[in-house]
């Protein structure tokens, strides 16, 4: 295993978080904050460039590649390593007292959960609420994708890395240079992050307000400045801009770079993405009824708009709430359960579960059935009219599989608190899942903070499993990885 060209690539890691951490510092004292801003961040800003200098100078790397195994075990330290140097302003400045609560609270923002601990945001200082919801925003891309773009200039070829860390089943590759994709996912996002800002500050929004919510929007998290998250604003246009950028970024980032090139009819055609929208319309309009049957709402329009923005918010695993759905009909929670399972497309910032699984297995079922009745037909899985090779079907398969395993003994563990069965069920999908709020004790007016410790170190490997879409994680712990 390469261990120094794998503790320079970390080392780049950590600067690079390093770097966005002195921005907030720099809010910080720019706003009146004084010492406390740079006591809050100085340690953390300091471990980041030090591990670069002390790589540089000790470590001499030549221009090499890292392997698949030491790039699942790049990805993970990764995560690990930027969580732990990412929660200690909270601990320094003593917003967070135990450790334990940072870190859940630090990974759930780098892994864009946003499920907290924290029952008051509002009394943050502007610096760390501004860190927090960063945090969402570097992991939304991911922040081993933002490394991947500079590896180059410490020695190093992040082929490996990317593979492991990007969200969804595959990575496309917009150019001949990965890092040169990686760069150019990295502008799609900041163009669409500047754009949204200033939508929300034309609503009202302060610039802080804006800023921590385009974070939390484009990163798909959910943290909010406020304790009534997006609610607290009570705003039509507010509600109607974020839902429609929860929805953009809950889609394939690379449909994008397509469109930017022209290639319109590849994004029309693109089966995850219609399906993606179809089961947003569908979940929508059967809450708007239910909503309306039950009387919760005056109107159907006022109905479509909380409905849409709950949908939008959970099927992408974003996590804002602008009403408490947990108080709404039977079956309106049972749509949002059922979105909660589903998550965004590939290649997108949202976890779940990946629509375009979903149709896959859907597909395979399709040609089971049909294999049944007519066993001397030859039927296979067809995404956008290009063939899916077996091994590519069983690995979705099998990854759904696990990620259905995990939910069931994260449950078990969660139970183990006392809890019961919709509250062990949701805090595990808000988790695994990469959402946020949950149902009953979980709901989205709540928070996770009454959880026993051991609960909390948990749900924060959940969140870091369900981030990494589970093999990444999980392969550590085979036997075959640890073998020569």
């Amino acid at each position: 295993m390469e261990i120094k060209s794998l503790v320079r690539a970390l080392s780049g890691l950590l600067a690079i978080v390093a770097g966005f951490m002195s921005l907030c510092m720099v809010v910080g004292l720019a706003v009146g904050e004084g010492m406390s801003a740079f006591r809050s961040f100085g340690l953390s800003v300091g471990i980041g460039f030090g591990s670069l200098a002390v790589s540089i100078v000790f470590l001499r790397v030549k221009k090499a590649s890292l392997s698949h195994r030491t790039g699942y075990l790049f990805v993970v330290l990764a995560w690990i390593l930027s969580t732990i140097i990412g929660a200690l302003p909270f601990l320094i400045n003593g917003s967070i007292k135990l450790f334990v609560d940072a870190f859940f609270e630090t990974m759930s923002g780098f892994t864009t959960t946003g499920a907290s601990i924290l029952t008051d945001v509002e009394v943050l200082p502007a610096s760390l609420l501004l860190w927090r919801s960063m945090t969402h925003w570097l992991g939304g891309m991911g922040i081993v994708v933002l490394t991947v773009a500079i590896l180059p200039m410490l020695g190093l070829n992040g082929r490996a890395v990317m593979g492991a860390e990007a969200p969804g089943p595959q990575v496309d590759k917009f150019t001949p240079r990965l890092s040169q994709t990686a760069k150019i996912l990295w502008l799609i996002y900041l163009a669409m992050t500047v754009i949204l800002t200033g939508l929300l500050m034309l609503g009202g929004m302060s610039w802080l307000d804006a800023l921590t919510h385009s974070f939390g929007t484009m990163g798909t998290g959910g943290f909010s400045t406020r304790n009534a998250s997006v609610g607290a604003f009570s705003s039509a246009y507010i509600d109607i801009v974020i839902t429609v950028f929860m929805l953009l970024a809950g889609a394939n980032f690379s449909l994008y770079w397509a469109a930017l090139r022209g290639d319109f009819r590849r994004v029309a055609k693109d089966t995850e993405l219609r399906a993606y929208l179809g089961i947003f319309a569908v979940a929508s309009a059967i809450i708007v009824f239910d909503l309306r049957r039950s009387g919760v709402f005056e109107s159907a329009g006022i109905a479509a708009r909380y409905a849409a923005f709950q949908v939008s918010s959970i099927l992408t695993t974003t996590g804002y709430a602008t009403k408490d759905f947990a108080r709404w009909p039977a079956l309106s929670q049972t749509v949002i359960l059922v979105t909660m399972f589903i998550g965004g497309c590939a290649g997108s910032t949202g976890g779940g579960v990946k629509v375009t699984r979903i149709v896959t297995l859907l597909k395979m079922g399709q040609s089971e059935m049909r294999y049944l009745l007519n066993p001397r037909g030859v039927y296979g899985v067809f995404m956008d009219g290009q063939y899916l090779r077996k091994n590519a079907i069983y690995d979705i398969a099998a990854m759904v599989f696990l990620y259905l395993v995990a939910a069931f003994v994260s449950m078990l563990v969660v139970a183990s608190g006392g809890y019961d069965i919709v509250t062990s069920l949701t805090a595990t999908m808000a988790t695994l899942g990469n959402i946020g709020p949950g149902l009953a004790l979980v709901g989205p007016t709540c928070n996770f903070s009454f959880m026993p410790e051991y609960i909390k170190w948990w749900l924060s490997f959940m969140m870091l499993l369900g981030r990494l879409e589970v093999y990444t994680v999980l392969v550590l712990f085979t036997s075959t990885f640890w073998k020569r």
